[in-house]
């Protein structure tokens, strides 16, 4: 199969997106003209509040241990800073203009013409980030990303290039958030992956934003053979609209796709998340993992896995637990199976604490809240490799507070 009709194949499914709820958003509310922000090799020019914010999306404003950074505020480039060798980090406009547009890659896995949001990306591009794995090298220390909204009401148009040379490792951990001033605003995010032949990507986005935040990511991976693509995605803190549905399609044969979310919906919250891969070739391997609290949002919890030749295996589950009488979520398990010979399944569930867990614990000595706290705790527990000991703390915390809403 030869590469090209293939983009155009992925980019054509991006748009056929099942329909979401919520808002369809008046993109003309929001601001596009922000302060420009200097460029701060040091990070100086942030004070300890925001320093504080920024870690609870798990960026540390620190080049140390860090393969590379990525600072972008508003339509700014902050910082872009690459430590290891094997490594490529630019501003995706530098990359476009030093490699002739990026052919091979800009706008195509996803279409531009998939919804507004997207065509609003191309119209009005801020900026984004090109990070790219060079053939065999492993980077051996995480690459911290940051997509900062510092302006109020202020509109994010980005677009992120992520390119996994054949035969590398590299493991972003993207961190998005507000200032702590900030309480509104918008974030349109298109992102392009490219896992090559025997490449291993983790990517782990950590969501911080505020509570009257829409977000629309449109997002799109293709892995070659014998690649492996891990997404992680956490959302713990409150955020108006989230609406995300990344399409993996697994071309060559022996990839894999792993989808992993936590994700807790607050009151006044809207999500609707999921993941849908299409596997393509024999041996390819797909798992989507949901793992979702409401403790008085609305959540949709989608998954669509498709097995298009024999020889395949997949696995999706969504689980929910609804903390509040007025939380709700709606979980969309799909399988489909085009030919005979494919393996997939499918688990969803979504209810309360049940009963006798809370007494099977309380037997062994706990009370009823330390149990139900327990059960929580470990519904929601979460085990990524490379996040900062701050961020761990964090969603520790925000575990603790989860549990107040039992």
């Amino acid at each position: 199969m030869s590469l090209s009709p293939v983009l155009k194949e992925t980019a054509a499914k991006s748009r056929d997106k099942k329909a979401s709820f919520g808002q369809d958003l008046d993109l003309s509310q929001f601001k596009r003209q922000t302060k420009e922000w200097s460029y701060d090799p040091g990070y100086q020019s942030f004070d300890d509040q925001e320093r504080e914010h920024l870690l609870r999306a798990g960026i540390e404003l620190t080049d140390v241990d860090h393969a590379g950074t990525f600072l972008q505020a508003d339509r700014s480039i902050m910082h872009c800073k690459t430590s290891q060798p094997g490594l490529e980090i630019l501003p995706i406009k530098d990359a476009l203009q030093k490699y002739d547009g990026l052919k091979e890659y800009y706008w195509q896995l996803v279409a531009v013409d998939a919804d507004k949001y997207t065509a609003a990306a191309e119209l009005a591009l801020d900026n984004g980030y090109f990070i790219r794995a060079l053939p065999g090298a492993r980077i051996s220390q995480p690459v911290e990303a940051c997509l900062y909204i510092r302006t109020e009401g202020a509109a994010q148009h980005v677009h992120n290039i992520v390119v996994a040379e054949p035969g590398s490792h590299l493991h972003i951990i993207t961190g998005c958030t507000t200032h702590p001033g900030v309480t509104s605003g918008l974030h349109l995010g298109i992102s392009e992956f490219f896992v090559k032949k025997g490449a291993h990507l983790t990517f782990t986005m950590v969501h911080n934003w505020a509570e009257n935040i829409h977000v629309r990511p449109r997002s799109a991976i293709i892995v070659e053979e014998g690649g492996v693509y891990i997404s992680n995605y956490i959302v713990l803190k409150p955020v108006k609209s989230v609406q995300m549905y990344p399409t993996a399609r697994l071309i060559g044969e022996g990839a894999v796709a792993r989808m992993n979310s936590v994700v807790v919906g607050h009151p006044g919250t809207e999500l609707d998340l999921g993941g849908r891969v299409f596997l393509e070739a024999p041996n390819t391997k797909a798992e989507v993992i949901a793992r979702t609290v409401t403790t008085g949002g609305t959540v949709i919890s989608r998954g669509h896995l498709i097995g298009k030749v024999p020889q395949v295996k997949a696995h999706l589950e969504c689980r929910g637990l609804i903390l509040a009488p007025k939380g709700i979520i709606y979980a969309v398990p799909e399988l489909t199976g085009e030919v005979a010979g494919v393996e997939m399944s499918h688990e969803a569930a979504v209810g309360r604490i049940a009963q006798e867990e809370i007494e099977y614990l309380m037997a062994r000595g706990l009370t009823e809240e330390e149990a139900a706290s327990t059960i929580v705790r470990g519904f929601l527990n979460v085990e990524i490799e490379g996040l900062p000991q701050a961020l761990r703390d964090d969603i520790e915390r925000t575990i603790q507070e989860t549990e107040k809403g039992l």
